[in-house]
This record gives C-alpha cells, sequence and structure tokens, in this order.
C-alpha cells in the first residue's frame, strides 16, 4: 500500500483516518472555529476563471478546505497565527493557482491588515503573472471587490483601497531589492527558482514588522535535488515523519513513493487529491499511454502527474525510433518540391546548420528531411582530437562541409543556399535572430521568405512534440543522416511548469545545432504545407507528451 503525505497519510481528505488538528497545533495553540470559517467564506464568495469552471463559486475540495482551515483557524495564546510558512506540494492542475490566487486575494483584502504587502513570486515574470492574472479575475467577478479593488495591469498590481492594501508580482530578477516589509508571499512553482536568492530575500526577516506574516509556498516537484525547493521539500518531509519539529511550518506533500507503479489508476488517484474535479482522468491516461511509448517522457510523467522527484537527465529520443525512420531516398526526386528551412548559425567558430523540411505530398507521403553541416576547415582536426567526434570521417563521406580559414565562411553558405533554392521550391528559412540578423538580410536579398523563430517554449514546444509524434509513427524519412543522427542523441529537454518543452542547450552537453534547424523548419512545414496551406495544428487537437 502506498502512503502519501497529508500529515502521516495520504490521498485524499476523506480517506484520512488517523488526523487529528492538534497534531499540527502547538501545545498552547488552539483551533478557533470562527476564524477558519471566516477564510473559507471570502474565498467561496470568489468564483473560478478558467475553462468549464469559469464563472462558478469556488468552492473548497476538502484538501483544499482542510489548508485553508488549518493556517487560518490555528490560532497562538496571543491570537494571531500559528503558521507562517506553508509547503504545499502536489501535481500539476490539481488548482494550484487558483488556491494562490484566493490565499492572495485574502491577505491583501481579507485579513484585516493595514497597508499589507503581499506579494507574488516565481522563477520569471511570466510565471508569477500566473496566479496574478487569475486574482485580477476573480476580483473582475466579485462585485463587492470590484469595487474596493484598483487592478493595475501594466504594473502586475492589485490595490485594496479601504486598507491602502497591495498584492504585487515580482520575479527572480528581482532579488537585490529590499525594504520589503510583508505581509504575504506567495511562491508559485518554488522548483522551478533558478537560485535561493530571491527566496531569502523575501522570508528572511522582511516579514518581522508584521504579526502573523504568511508564506505561501506551493509548487509541483522538480528535479534538482540541490535547489531552495529540495530543500524546504526535505525539510517538510522530516517534519511529516517526526524528525524535525517546527511549528511554525505547515508541510502538506501529495505524491506518490519512488517505487509506485507510475502506470496505475490508483497511485493516479491518490496521488491526485482533485483527480476527477480539475482534473479528467482521460488526461491523465492519455499522458501514461505517451510515456508508455515514449522512454524519454516518463520522468516527466512521473514529475509534473505523480509529484516525484526525479532526475532530468534522460535523452529525449528513443534513437530505436529514429533509426526506424531511415528510409532511403534520392535528393534529386525532391527537386521542385515545396520545402522549408530552418538556419541555426551558432557561433562563428561552430557548427553551422540548416535542414530543409519537404511536407508529405498525400496521407502516404512523409515529412523529407535533408540537413547541411558546416565548420571551419582550419579547426576540424583540432577539434576531432578535443571533441572525440568523427567529424573528419564525416566530411570525408561528405556530410559535414567545411569553408576555408578558422571561422565559418557566411558568405559561402549564403551562396550554397542560393543555388538549393535554385533546386527546391524553398517557400521559407526560420531562423534564430541572435547572431543571424547580418545572414538573414543578405538572403533576403537573393529572394528568400526570412521567418524569426523564437527559441521559448511558446515557439519550440509544438513542433518538438510532433517532431516525437511523427518519429514515433514513421512518418519522417531522415536517410540515416549520421550527422544529424548523433545530434538527435544528444537532446536533452527543457521543460516548463505547464509541460511545455523544448531542446535545452545546456544540458546537451554535445552538439544539437542540427536538430534545433529541424524543429525549427518542421514547424513552418507543418504550419504551411504544400499548396493547400493546411496546418496539423488547426485539424488535430494539443499533442499531449
Amino acid at each position: 500500500m502506498v502512503e502519501f503525505f497529508f500529515l502521516k497519510g495520504g490521498g485524499h481528505l476523506k480517506k484520512l483516518k488517523k488526523y487529528t488538528p492538534t497534531e499540527f497545533m502547538a501545545e498552547d495553540s488552539h483551533y478557533d472555529k470562527s476564524a477558519a470559517d471566516y477564510a473559507v467564506n471570502f474565498i467561496e464568495c470568489l468564483s473560478h476563471t478558467k475553462g468549464t469552471w469559469a464563472g462558478k463559486p469556488f468552492e473548497l475540495l476538502d484538501w483544499q478546505e482542510r489548508i485553508i482551515r488549518d493556517l487560518f483557524g490555528v490560532l497562538k495564546p496571543n491570537g494571531y497565527r500559528q503558521f507562517n510558512t506553508a509547503y504545499i506540494e502536489i501535481p500539476k492542475k490539481n488548482g494550484k493557482s487558483e488556491l494562490a490566487a484566493a490565499i492572495a486575494l485574502l491577505l491583501t483584502c481579507g485579513d484585516g491588515e493595514e497597508r499589507a504587502e503581499v506579494y507574488g513570486c516565481a522563477a520569471d515574470r511570466q510565471q508569477a503573472s500566473i496566479v496574478f492574472e487569475v486574482a485580477a479575475d476573480m476580483v473582475r467577478m466579485c462585485p463587492a471587490l470590484n469595487k474596493r479593488v484598483k487592478i493595475l495591469a501594466s504594473q502586475k498590481r492589485i490595490v485594496y483601497m479601504p486598507t491602502n492594501s497591495f498584492y504585487q508580482v515580482l520575479s527572480a530578477e528581482a532579488y537585490s531589492k529590499h525594504g520589503f516589509n510583508i505581509h504575504g508571499v506567495v511562491f508559485d512553482e518554488l522548483h522551478t527558482q533558478p537560485n535561493r536568492k530571491l527566496f531569502d530575500v523575501m522570508t528572511k526577516g522582511s516579514g518581522d514588522a508584521r504579526m502573523q506574516p504568511l508564506y505561501f509556498l506551493i509548487t509541483t516537484a522538480g528535479t534538482d535535488t540541490n535547489s531552495i525547493c529540495y530543500e524546504q521539500h526535505q525539510k517538510a518531509k522530516d517534519i511529516l515523519e517526526g524528525r524535525k519539529i517546527d511549528r511554525t511550518f505547515y508541510p502538506v506533500i501529495y505524491g506518490a513513493e519512488d517505487d509506485a507503479d507510475w502506470t496505475s489508476p490508483k497511485v493516479w488517484k491518490q496521488a491526485n487529491p482533485s483527480l476527477g474535479e480539475t482534473i479528467g482522468m482521460e488526461k491523465v491516461v492519455a499522458a501514461c499511454e505517451s510515456a508508455r511509448q515514449n522512454p524519454g517522457e516518463e520522468n516527466a510523467f512521473r514529475q509534473l502527474r505523480l509529484n516525484q522527484w526525479v532526475k532530468q537527465a534522460v535523452r529525449w529520443m528513443p534513437m530505436e525510433k529514429w533509426d526506424a525512420c531511415n528510409f532511403s531516398f534520392d535528393a534529386s526526386e525532391l527537386e521542385g518540391r515545396v520545402c522549408y528551412g530552418g538556419l541555426d548559425l551558432s557561433s562563428t567558430t561552430d557548427i553551422t546548420a540548416f535542414v530543409l523540411v519537404f511536407p508529405p505530398v498525400d496521407e502516404e507521403d512523409k515529412y523529407y528531411i535533408l540537413p547541411f553541416f558546416w565548420l571551419p576547415e582550419d579547426t576540424l582536426p583540432l577539434r576531432v582530437r578535443r571533441d572525440h567526434v568523427p567529424y573528419d570521417v564525416w566530411e570525408r563521406q561528405g556530410y559535414l562541409l567545411t569553408t576555408e580559414g578558422n571561422v565559418v565562411h557566411y558568405g559561402f553558405i549564403e551562396n550554397f543556399i542560393e543555388e538549393l533554392g535554385q533546386r527546391f521550391n524553398i517557400r521559407e528559412i526560420a531562423f534564430d535572430r541572435w547572431g543571424a540578423v547580418q545572414m538573414s538580410q543578405n538572403l533576403e536579398g537573393l529572394g528568400f521568405t526570412m521567418v524569426q523563430f523564437g527559441q521559448g517554449y511558446k515557439d519550440m514546444s509544438p513542433p518538438t512534440k510532433e517532431l516525437m509524434r511523427l518519429t514515433l509513427n514513421k512518418m519522417i524519412a531522415h536517410g540515416g543522416h549520421p550527422v544529424l543522427r548523433w545530434m538527435m542523441d544528444n537532446i536533452f529537454i527543457k521543460r516548463d511548469p505547464a509541460g511545455n518543452i523544448k531542446p535545452d542547450k545546456e544540458k546537451s552537453t554535445e552538439k544539437i545545432d542540427g536538430a534545433v534547424a529541424l524543429i525549427m523548419a518542421l514547424d513552418r512545414a507543418i504550419r504551411c504545407g504544400n499548396e493547400t496551406g493546411d496546418s496539423i495544428y488547426d485539424s488535430r487537437d494539443m499533442l499531449i507528451l
């Protein structure tokens, strides 16, 4: 039987047999039902803001209500709250953002604190804005709050005018700012913090001038066991399992044990207290089935769906699946066909990659991939000795091209691409703007349509997931190009809290330039297609991997 944490048990609240409020409370504290009722009633006057729940009253689920009652109802003899830090670790899509937004508004507008300073923190401003946008929509949908609150959207700030209190978004970039007088902090997805600087600034002494500050830390499990999040995770486990005592720290962890059967629906239900409420079982089934087929997705499933701390260092592409797409073809057969390019320049001393992707002309056809790579000729022997990669063999075999000198000759590459344009119908070339401005202008002068392509999750995630789907279904033909194969085997994936993915050049210690160029070109081929301009993204639901 797998155990999940709430106190020392786990799973949904209704299954908790041994819980008694006194286990969390200090000996001289007491449970004030009226204070707890007030906090619950405040939140349940708000409304949900997203999806099928939008506009419906925010009726707290059992596990959420237990947290609210404990945090706001357990009081010290002086009448102030016992807990000033809450660590809530739970899988994705269990309603973290809505709960965090509701608590931020409660601390700002409903806690009776004059000039309360409440901050929403995350790894970056965009992530921190997620909870803010939910809170702002909750205010707009609540007439009583809407007439008392000013929303400064451009500043990511909510002001409660009766007490001059505010809720303000901060990100990890703001760690150097001191002088806070904090009444509350909501840390969303603590596991994404790049270091501990912002956490220390916001929690170490910043609330000393307040009588009952609350640091609300809510997150999914991460991958970095040297992080501030893992430090808090370990503290929570130590308290839950009796190794430490800290009456000011409130720990809640929902998740599967490391040796649990990650494919078992019973385990999913125990690890996800909102399953069937905020999460549909079919979504978890689809994600699990994808992870079964793709070993590189198993860790992501275990981390995001079962809240297990897993190592991220697992290669993304199952190479036996990639090798199964080694369909041979003659490039001359593709002459005149519509295609799309992806250009990754890297630096002048490194590999430059240009990949053409030919979209299928009918349902039986495949996506044909034609890659090209360049290195400076003078540095080739040095790189072979230093990197222990057979660049020289690939160069002799014609899979790797060289340009004269010790830096890549961009003019040579421009002329090469111009010649390709005479053989193939290159509709667009996608490129990373960084370092490629001059070449993109030159290629535009040669008549090519250049498309800037962002390297963030928004642009990279859909085609990266699509590349995996096409590979698993043998819908691509790469001809076994050894340089591209080497780069595909090098890919490590970076994932954001929402499950979006992109190649991680930092973790991918070997080169992945060709893979990045392929992903960019594939995106344009999928979106634009052949003559019809039909896009897979338009005709098919979002792929979940």
